[in-house]
């Protein structure tokens, strides 16, 4: 049963199943890479290898489970498949977590770099 908290209610157990699921995609590291990657802008499967790191066939199977999950896209470019990220959303997503976990971390290291500036 749906709850309404502060007039917002309770997502379906159905949404929220499809969102773990998103999220768990979410949760491989090289597919976040490849996912990054992708927010920057399209490319294909061998640019995308060499930017994450991957091996050509681990991306293609990371991209393979992206696009099944309706998370990327992919269009012909004569013999090549360029991918790229359709919903701004999930890009939205990735960004704001990787930034928010960027500035924790460089919050964290400041007091380290003040005590090496003055000479400690």
């Amino acid at each position: 049963m749906a709850q309404n908290v502060g007039g917002c209610e309770d997502p379906s157990a159905e949404l929220l199943a499809e969102a773990a699921e998103a999220f768990g995609l979410l949760a491989s590291s090289a597919r976040l890479h490849i996912m990054w990657a992708l927010s920057q802008g399209e490319s294909d499967v061998t640019h995308l290898a060499d930017r994450v790191g991957g091996a050509l066939p681990a991306v293609s199977q990371h991209l393979a489970k992206l696009k099944l999950a309706g998370l990327v896209r992919a269009r012909r470019d004569g013999r090549r498949q360029v991918y790229y990220v359709d919903d701004p959303d999930v890009v939205t997503v990735v960004r704001v977590m990787v930034g928010q976990l960027t500035a924790r971390t460089r919050k964290a290291a400041a007091p380290v770099r003040r005590l090496n500036a003055a000479g400690v």
